[in-house]
């Protein structure tokens, strides 16, 4: 079930994702049946930005995520270069899919959109039966600080703050008093193997160490997606696979729905599901 705000009346109400389908761990939904009509962003600018914000829930299975005709172009002088084409994506909660493609055909374009970090140029990327890419800043930005974790190739972290700090940041954003953002953290990078760490900056954590703080980050506000570009890309292939198997491991207990790209294809082959970006499109690997 999925929760929504609804202006008019003022209440939260309960909405099924994509209730009109029993089994939608089986079956992908209809599009003509579920979706609003598409929409290009330039005519959405043109009407009221959408202030709802929403707030996910789903049982193990049922579909978190569901993107429709997404295109991401840019315009260079003359020229639009065309980098995602038409993209049909669905994460499921409790799958992990990985994400293959040689570097520059849009990984990291599709996981920017997906995490709200971009926009696209036309389609729709729908919760439930509301398309997040079209809610204004503000609720974009509490959507992607509460539910949705992501995970970058460089760790991204704050080199001023320690391990502890940097993990209870997110927490602290979200409203949580510091000592109760502190405890969690603690208690997060303990489960990860950094129990002896948390008083540490980044500068003197080894690369494996930094990548599993950014790891406790992107799940410490307990997000229902989880996505990851690249996330051991810069480790040797011992520490990439120890961080990779934590990463995974944490995934899973949550029961959250991840998709996370790499290059190593015996990495990719370790989760449920290839997907790869070809041509602008996603295709089964």
């Amino acid at each position: 079930m999925a929760q929504y705000y609804e202006e008019d009346t003022g209440e939260y109400r309960l909405m099924s994702i994509f209730s009109a389908h029993a089994n939608p761990w089986q079956h992908p939904p209809e599009p003509e049946e579920t979706l609003p009509q598409e929409q290009s962003v330039y005519q959405q600018d043109q009407e009221e930005p959408s202030t709802e914000e929403y707030v996910p829930f789903a049982n193990e299975g049922e579909l978190l995520l569901y993107v429709r005709g997404l295109t991401k172009e840019y315009v260079q002088g003359q020229n639009v270069l065309n980098i995602l084409n038409n993209v049909d994506l669905w994460i499921r909660s409790g799958e992990i899919a990985a994400l293959v493609g040689p570097s520059g055909s849009g990984k990291s374009t599709l996981l920017q959109i997906l995490g709200l970090l971009d926009t696209p140029t036309s389609g729709q990327i729908l919760m439930g039966d509301q398309d997040i890419s079209k809610l204004n800043d503000t609720a974009r930005t509490r959507l992607r600080s509460l539910h949705i974790g992501f995970v970058y190739q460089f760790h991204h972290l704050l080199p001023e703050f320690t391990a502890l700090e940097n993990v209870a940041l997110p927490q602290i954003i979200a409203g949580h008093s510091p000592d109760l953002a502190k405890d969690k953290a603690s208690d997060l990078l303990k489960a990860l193997g950094l129990s002896h760490r948390l008083d540490h900056r980044p500068a003197t954590l080894s690369g494996g160490e930094q990548q599993r703080v950014a790891i406790a980050r992107a799940l410490v506000n307990d997000p229902y997606l989880l996505f990851a570009d690249e996330p051991t890309g810069n480790l040797d292939p011992e520490t990439s696979d120890e961080v990779f198997d934590i990463l995974l491991d944490q995934a899973r207990r949550r029961g959250i729905g991840a998709l996370i790209a790499t290059h190593n294809l015996d990495l990719a082959h370790q989760m449920d599901r290839v997907l790869e970006v070809k041509n602008g499109r996603i295709v089964p690997f």
